[in-house]
């Protein structure tokens, strides 16, 4: 099992939806976020607004999946997320250690679904 952790351009995230949909990947958690890489201080635009800072607005996905689902899941991403300018954002994969669905207290590769 991995917890799989994407930062995107807020402006990405229908689409990054509609790609993880099609890989039948549909269990999500969306957070707006707070943040910068490389590009401190660069100007971006969000919903046509232009903004300077040293923190730009991102979208913090975080997506638990099985190991059969992971290279679709990462490509998904990629795919929705990537316009080629810096910024598009980055995927973190971690090993994740358990998982428990609380209403029928399911562990493991059976609680993610």
């Amino acid at each position: 099992m991995k917890l799989i952790i994407a930062i995107i351009q807020p402006h990405r995230l229908e689409k990054v939806k509609e790609e993880l949909y099609k890989a039948e990947v549909n269990l999500i958690t969306v957070n707006e976020v707070l943040g910068h890489g490389r590009q401190m201080g660069v100007t971006e635009y969000y919903r046509g607004v232009k903004e300077t800072g040293n923190l730009l607005r991102k979208t913090r996905l975080e997506i638990a999946v099985n190991d059969n689902y992971l290279e679709a899941t990462i490509k998904a991403i990629i795919k929705g997320a990537k316009s080629g300018e810096t910024g598009d954002g980055k995927i973190f994969v971690m090993d994740l250690q358990d998982c428990i669905r609380i209403r029928t207290e399911e562990r493991g590769k059976a609680a993610i679904g």
